[in-house]
């Protein structure tokens, strides 16, 4: 057996110059200092995250480590970003060489190297939601399932329960009988299609989301070398926001860090809100039982809210049985105003009382987007929105599609996605449909024609009129086609690669695309100068592998960073609790705070004997409590006028009942003329 000598080597710059002791309080410093091996934090609200981790790359660089082994696992392009940018700013170290991103980034990094052991090509393709859905179609139709004749549930329904059950690590049968009941005697059905649309992806060299965590995943199990190469690599690896991870990401992280374990994974436990898309609230309450040595540590400090509100917080959460015990501590002073408790006669008192409060606050000098109204479900802020609109408030609903995500975007996207990987069978099918006179029967058809031909299969391709002019197209779009073919010319650099994605831009866009924009969007000149931005977007990449990589991963960004960009615009803020998340807001007014409502209905009526269900309300209950700075109403309507059964008198949230009085100013609030 071989030996095993490591080399160490000097590091390749001096140590920075911080004052870690001065810089971050006593409980950030223990956490930033602990000594190698595995570590919890738990980071309460508003305590410092980010600036906690960020200090740990720091310190880890300042003894020695270089940076790519460093693993930096986050859950949104946007921290990410934030953090690698204040670790440049921190330390003189070159820090371009530390993995940091998504999970998924990640998990496409690895995989772009070594795809080609799963069967895959290196250059394949990341399908959004749209694609999917696609070639679900296709699964659909090759599973001769029809559709047309039984209530066989929608592509989007299918995707959904597929990436449930990856993310869940659920058998379908077990899924539908958990979560979708009404489908259980299609289970032999879904399985079908599930098995063609695995296959589908492999034909097609197109992955999903959840592949690049799956996949990655078992490209790790399968390939012993492979797995040690990279656990070598990342001695150190750490976690923002663990309370939000999956049990295929637990794995990933533990199979990763070993056999070393210097790992320091970053959460709260109170703020979990996720299992509903597969987060599993065990992973961060069982961290020191999987690693026996671990070190935990909590950071209680709150820089973000008054102390009223934070004495409010520490209340709202200490009924949950299943929690690391915490006490959120004020860094500011007292406000001497108490968190306002409102009961209003029914909806529309609600909404005059937010609208009309909003008012007031504006003319106090709070500036419209510092001020939010959060939720439970979307269908509770209607009153709201009318009455915004009644009194022209501006204000910004977090759902819709982002940029992205825009179809005229997607569009674009794929002349440059089948240009690189001419198996890539939803880009072809789209641009074609997109032509006059075809529907998706022509559009298999020349599928079929391009896989046959010795194009689809030339690595060195110099040319795709050479061949698709040959194609018979219906005549209403020969004109068309033959634009399609020279545009796609025009994205090969006739050395068997293609242009760089700013080169590619104009050529999409003047080619047969902008006539079928012009038919197709009423805004047409919105769209054409968004397309303008995208092409401004592309000028940072020369590689269009990357490129493309971004464009999906950015088409999936959390609504935080959405938001974030919103907040230059002076618009309130209208959004579920879910979406704000990771915000914070000099005002909060929380609505709907009815039993019922919420905590919802089915919760309350479904729950399980160990309250887990109800106990990830009161998680939510307080998330939306601590996105407030200043001050925070706290409001339910006592009647609901046009329940499912008439006027339905409503109870206050129990989550408001577990509350002491004294922690609330009750306003009781009457209505005049004016």
């Amino acid at each position: 057996m071989a030996r095993e000598y490591t080399v160490r080597t000097l590091p390749a710059t001096p140590k920075s110059d911080i004052n870690y002791a001065s810089d971050l309080n006593e409980q950030q410093l223990a956490a930033v200092t602990a000594p190698p091996g595995p570590s919890l934090v738990i980071a309460g609200a508003g305590s410092g995250k980010t600036r906690t981790l960020t200090y740990r790359v720091a310190y880890i660089l300042d003894n020695g480590i270089y940076a790519s082994n460093i693993l930096l696992l986050t859950f949104t392009n946007k921290a990410a970003r934030e953090m690698l940018e204040r670790v440049e700013n921190l330390v003189p170290h070159d820090t371009k060489e530390l993995w940091g991103g998504t999970f998924h980034s990640i998990g496409n990094r690895i995989l772009r190297r070594h795809a080609d052991e799963l069967g895959f090509g290196n250059n394949f393709s990341i399908m959004d939601r749209e694609d999917q859905k696609e070639l679900i179609v296709s699964a659909i139709a090759e599973a001769k399932i029809d559709s047309k004749t039984i209530k066989f549930p929608k592509p989007e329904v299918v995707a959904d329960i597929f990436s449930l059950a990856v993310n869940m690590e659920m058998e379908i049968p077990d899924l539908l009988d958990w979560k979708y009941p009404y489908f259980d005697h299609f289970a032999d059905e879904l399985f079908a299609v599930h098995e063609k649309y695995e296959l589908k992806k492999v034909t097609t060299n197109s992955m999903d989301f959840d592949d690049l965590l799956v996949k990655t995943l078992q490209l790790l199990k399968e390939n012993p070398d492979i797995c040690k190469y990279y656990q070598k690599q990342f001695e150190w690896v750490l976690v923002d926001e663990y309370q939000d991870t999956n049990s295929i990401q637990s794995e990933l992280i533990d199979l990763l860090a070993a056999p070393q374990n210097n790992i320091m994974v970053v959460g709260d436990d109170a703020q979990s809100i996720y299992s509903w898309r597969g987060a599993d609230f065990r992973n961060i309450l069982n961290f020191p039982e999987r690693y026996e040595n671990a070190r935990s540590f909590v950071i209680e400090t709150n820089y973000r809210s008054v102390p009223e509100i934070l004495t409010l917080a520490n209340a709202a959460i200490k009924p949950n049985k299943e929690q690391f015990e915490k006490n959120l501590a004020p860094a500011r002073p007292d406000a001497e105003v108490l968190p306002a408790l409102i009961p209003l006669q029914d909806t529309k008192m609600q909404a005059a009382f937010v609208a009309q409060r909003i008012l007031e606050l504006e003319t106090e000098g709070i500036e419209l987007h510092e001020i939010a109204v959060l939720y439970r479900a979307h269908y509770h802020s209607m009153e709201v929105q009318m009455e915004f609109t009644k009194r022209g408030i501006p204000f910004d609903i977090t759902s819709g599609l982002r940029f992205f995500e825009q179809a005229h975007i997607k569009d674009v996207a794929s002349f440059m996605k089948f240009a690189c990987n001419r198996r890539d069978e939803i880009a072809f099918k789209r641009i074609v449909k997109m032509l006059p006179g075809i529907g998706a029967g022509t559009a298999d058809k020349l599928w079929q024609a391009w896989l046959e031909c010795p194009g689809s299969s030339d690595p060195k391709l110099a040319e795709f009129s050479e061949f698709m002019l040959k194609f018979k197209v219906p005549a209403k779009a020969q004109k068309n086609w033959e634009q399609f073919a020279y545009t796609m010319d025009e994205l090969l650099d006739g050395k068997g690669g293609t242009e760089a994605p700013a080169t590619m831009m104009p050529s999409i866009m003047e080619g047969v695309y902008d006539e079928y924009m012009r038919g197709k969007f009423p805004n047409y000149d919105v769209r054409r100068q968004d397309l303008r931005q995208l092409e401004k977007f592309s000028e940072g990449f020369t590689d269009i592998d990357e490129f493309l990589t971004q464009l999906s991963l950015l088409a999936g960004q959390d609504a935080v960073e959405a938001q974030k960009k919103k907040q230059d615009e002076d618009i309130v803020c209208l959004s579920s609790i879910h979406q704000a998340k990771g915000l914070e807001y000099k005002v909060v007014f929380v609505i709907w705070l009815a039993d019922g409502m919420f905590p919802s209905k089915k919760v309350i009526e479904s729950d399980d004997e160990l309250g887990s269900g109800l106990e990830e309300e009161r998680r939510l209950f307080y998330v939306a409590v601590t996105r407030a700075k200043d001050e925070l109403y706290l409001m339910y309507p006592i009647i609901w006028h046009g329940a499912f059964n008439g006027d339905t008198l409503q109870r206050p949230s129990r989550f408001l009942e577990d509350l002491s009085p004294e922690l609330t100013e009750e306003w009781k609030v009457g209505a005049s003329a004016w």
